[in-house]
């Protein structure tokens, strides 16, 4: 959209029947929408207890995977739009680079149609890492795609990998009552969060009934007509009906004629870049999951705008790409921004915390959701902000008020303007000046 608004001829190669890629169909979208029903139903439980048995009697897994289905339905109908109000032809096929201007594209009936241009932006994605040696195929074997395809809610889950994917699924399905056996390949969850969010994860799928199982790594997954036995190098085994794998993903860069360009991709297909996301091949260039971390739908955008503008105007967007949020839809949810703890003590930089905990806000307590906190790092003497950690219902919304003065420039992005602006009451948005003054107050 940014080429074509930019008066550039645009064509988009597509391997799918419809448009959004992993984001829409298998990943983002239905999950967190699966999520958010999956919410709903737990907090009429929890508010007409005497109805509790009557909902998980008449509501399936199958019944909630349906609210999703109408969210994507309703998303690739909006994208399709975009291509085409703006005029951006759609090829449905499969490109394979033929030389660095051409590509080749195998449509579904298999004729070849050939593509040139001056400029190439590969957008492949990413799926889930398939390690050799578990069944896939196996009805009780599922990956962060094939789990959405799952009908009845099992009693018990193994779930492998503790990354993002791994702790969102686990929350859900722990929601649902679901016995679930988490399995960490390292020492604590989500290593990349500052320690006290982090902590604060850990505690409550544990409250919540979730079993981790730190520093464990697989050995074979055995597959069984009524179950799934997990072999862990501790010489522990784990029993459950399902397998969810959810350790990594892969960059979908194979048979895309890369290696013929000299175009380097690394052990789980990524394709490597340079900062203005440009392949070894200067007009060919690589955006979102298949360059590999940060693998955000957020992050892409950006990335896909960034490589845009320095194709059509030759100039680099660096801070397109600078501290973007990360969101995480556990329950409750995570959401986070720029450095942690660990990062600024290691950095010797000097900076002070400020706390506000969801329970004391009256918002929380008239909604009742009052687990989690809001917690700014700032530098203790310019007061910038330095870090902003939220933990708790719509923790990736509140995120936003901060990023917004964090992009400030200085002094505006300072921890004084939450003490200086009024702020609605009673709302989740003043937890901000709540936190402002418990850090302020540490200062002498």
């Amino acid at each position: 959209m940014k080429a074509v608004k930019s008066g550039r001829k645009v064509c988009t190669v597509e391997q799918g029947a419809l448009v959004g890629g992993a984001c829409t169909h298998t990943a983002t979208i239905p999950s967190k929408a699966l999520r958010h029903t999956i919410q709903r139903l737990m907090d009429v439980q929890q508010d007409h207890p005497e109805m509790r048995a009557e909902l998980a009697r008449h509501t399936t897994l199958k019944d909630m995977m349906r609210v999703a289905t109408n969210v994507v339905s309703k998303q690739v109908q909006l994208r399709t739009t975009f291509y085409e109000r703006n005029r951006v032809e759609l090829v449905v096929g499969r490109a394979k680079f033929r030389d660095a201007h051409t590509v080749e594209v195998t449509e579904p009936r298999g004729s070849v149609e050939l593509l040139t241009a001056d400029a190439f932006v590969v957008a492949t994605g990413s799926r889930p890492y398939r390690p050799a040696g578990v069944d896939f195929r196996h009805p009780r074997i599922f990956d962060s795609d094939t789990i959405l395809k799952l009908s009845e809610s099992p009693l018990s889950m193994i779930i492998y990998g503790a990354g993002v994917i791994g702790c969102e699924y686990a929350s859900m399905f722990r929601m649902l009552g679901v016995k679930v056996d988490l399995v960490n390949t390292r020492d604590r969850l989500l290593s990349f969060l500052d320690d006290e969010i982090s902590d604060a994860l850990s505690y409550h799928l544990r409250e919540q009934g979730v079993l981790i199982r730190h520093q464990e790594e697989m050995v074979s997954v055995e597959p069984h007509d009524d179950s799934v036995v997990l072999q862990l190098k501790s010489g522990k085994r784990l029993k459950a009906d399902v397998f969810l794998w959810a350790n990594g993903r892969s960059g979908n860069s194979q048979d895309l004629g890369l290696e013929a360009l000299g175009i380097a991709v690394d052990s789980r297909g990524c394709i490597q870049v340079n900062d203005g996301y440009q392949t070894s091949v200067p007009h060919i260039y690589a955006v979102g999951d298949v360059v590999g971390a940060p693998s955000l739908a957020s992050a892409s955008y950006d990335q896909g705008r960034f490589a845009a503008t320095h194709i059509v105007e030759g100039r680099l967007e660096l801070k397109l790409v600078k501290d973007i949020p990360t969101g995480i839809y556990t329950s409750p949810e995570i959401s986070s921004l720029g450095r942690t703890e660990r990062e600024l003590t290691q950095a010797g930089i000097p900076y002070e915390v400020g706390h506000a905990f969801f329970k004391s806000l009256a918002r929380a307590q008239i909604t009742g959701r009052t687990v989690g906190m809001l917690k700014l790092l700032f530098h203790r003497e310019t007061r910038e902000i330095l870090g902003i950690h939220c933990f708790g219902d719509n923790a990736s919304e509140i995120i936003h008020i901060g990023q917004a003065i964090m992009a400030q420039d200085w002094p505006g992005n300072g921890i004084d303007y939450f003490i200086n602006t009024t702020f609605n009451y009673p709302t989740m948005a003043e937890a901000y000046r709540v936190a402002a003054l418990n850090g302020l107050n540490r200062l002498f």
